[in-house]
């Protein structure tokens, strides 16, 4: 497919625009919600693992999601799930804010809601596909990737705001509104698709687990999974170091802060970049460039930069983030129709985890390895990966594999 679509052309899709408008509401209400809470934990304990804690709960359990419910985007109509979903996201930022829950039972209800998160994004992403063709649908998930950079950014700044104006408690009932409102347009201006699959006599954990194991055991799904998810753990880690970096390198108060800032700019650039200037063939040509791109800019943090220059370089790291609308197409058509929704579940379970164990991993490291050298170990291990998709599309040029419908 050499034809390229534009935004007007993908947002012009009823069923789509009204996804996206409301997905991307409900992203910058889960990044104020993560802000506010981690403040209120940390005035409540004082705690600065608690507070980093806060930052990372949801991203975990995705694990447990998509391992036992990730089959349910394929099974059940996409309207009420999609509407039900942003509810309950909804009850739960209300009760975070008024029922006074102590800090281990805050935690709890986020990450068990957390635990949803794959069969959410699973269902936006069959969706997606299934009303998006070609270039459209690329252009589509880079529509989401614009969304959640935006909301970093944007959640970030109106969190810090929003607690400075009203406090931690009122800022979660802002997010509760978010939600709710998510939630009403899902309901209201969403066509009620029919449930996608038909019946299946497994039980759910069974027709996940195999689902599962059947497309990780596809050599070309299985590449492209690993595509999608190493080179943001690798640079997750990193980043997560950010904080310590800036303090231990004596940088200005609010320093580590803009260079968290820095990331999702490039990221938003490289989206734009990638998805309007180059066409969908090139696009495809060059993943292994935009993740070294992602990963090279890192080795800077082992010398002695100064913060503008660091930042720099981030932002250049970002960039490399659009290497993901390459990967979409190759994806989508590699997957077979019927496990659509579980497919893009499961690249939200990988992700989540991954970028939830990264730091963990990389915040031990740096306890015997200076800071600055573990971050930049995390680019050289993205600039690997890179030099590992380049010599895997060779291999495979020529040969096309794909899942096998179930």
């Amino acid at each position: 497919m050499t034809e390229r679509a534009t935004f007007r052309q993908v947002l012009a899709e009823p069923v789509f625009r009204v996804l996206f408008w409301c997905r991307a509401l409900a992203i910058g209400a889960d990044t104020l919600r993560t802000v506010a809470l981690s403040v209120l934990v940390f005035d409540r304990t004082g705690s600065a693992f608690l507070g980093a804690l806060t930052f990372g709960i949801s991203f975990l359990p995705q694990v447990l999601g998509g391992l036992a419910i990730g089959a349910l985007p394929d099974l059940v109509r996409p309207r009420p799930l999609l509407s039900g979903g942003y509810l309950l996201e909804a009850v739960g930022a209300a009760v975070l804010a008024l029922a006074g829950l102590p800090v281990w039972a805050c935690l709890v209800l986020v990450g068990t809601i957390g635990c949803l998160g794959p069969v959410f994004n699973g269902a936006a992403g069959k969706l997606t596909a299934d009303t998006l063709s070609g270039d459209a649908f690329v252009l589509g998930r880079s529509l989401f990737h614009l969304a959640a950079s935006a909301a970093q950014l944007v959640g970030l700044a109106a969190g810090g705001l929003a607690i400075a104006a009203v406090g931690a408690e009122h800022a979660l009932l802002i997010t509760a509104g978010c939600h709710l409102v998510a939630a009403l347009g899902t309901r209201l201006l969403l066509a009620d698709l029919p449930a996608p699959g038909g019946t299946d006599a497994r039980s759910l954990l069974g027709r996940t687990w195999q689902v599962n194991r059947e497309l990780l055991a596809d050599r070309t799904v299985r590449r492209l999974l690993l595509v999608m998810w190493l080179p943001p753990a690798f640079v997750t880690g990193a980043a997560s170091l950010l904080v310590p970096f800036a303090a231990l390198r004596g940088f200005p108060a609010g320093s580590a802060g803009l260079l968290l800032a820095c990331v999702p700019v490039g990221m938003m650039l490289g989206d734009v970049v990638v998805a309007r200037l180059l066409a969908p063939a090139v696009r495809e040509r060059l993943v292994p460039v935009f993740v070294a791109v992602l990963g090279l800019p890192l080795l800077g943090f082992a010398l002695d930069l100064g913060a503008i220059a660091l930042g720099g370089l981030l932002v250049v790291s970002g960039f490399g983030y659009g290497y993901m609308i390459g990967v979409q197409r190759p994806f989508r058509d590699a997957i077979p129709t019927l496990v659509r929704g579980q497919a893009f579940g499961l690249v939200s379970t990988g992700l989540m985890t991954l970028q939830g164990v990264g730091p963990t991993v990389f915040g031990l490291t740096a306890e015997v390895v200076p800071v600055g050298v573990v971050m930049a170990a995390g680019g050289a291990a993205t600039v690997l990966t890179a030099i590992w998709i380049g010599v895997s599309d060779s291999e495979n040029a020529g040969s096309h594999s794909t899942a096998n419908p179930r």
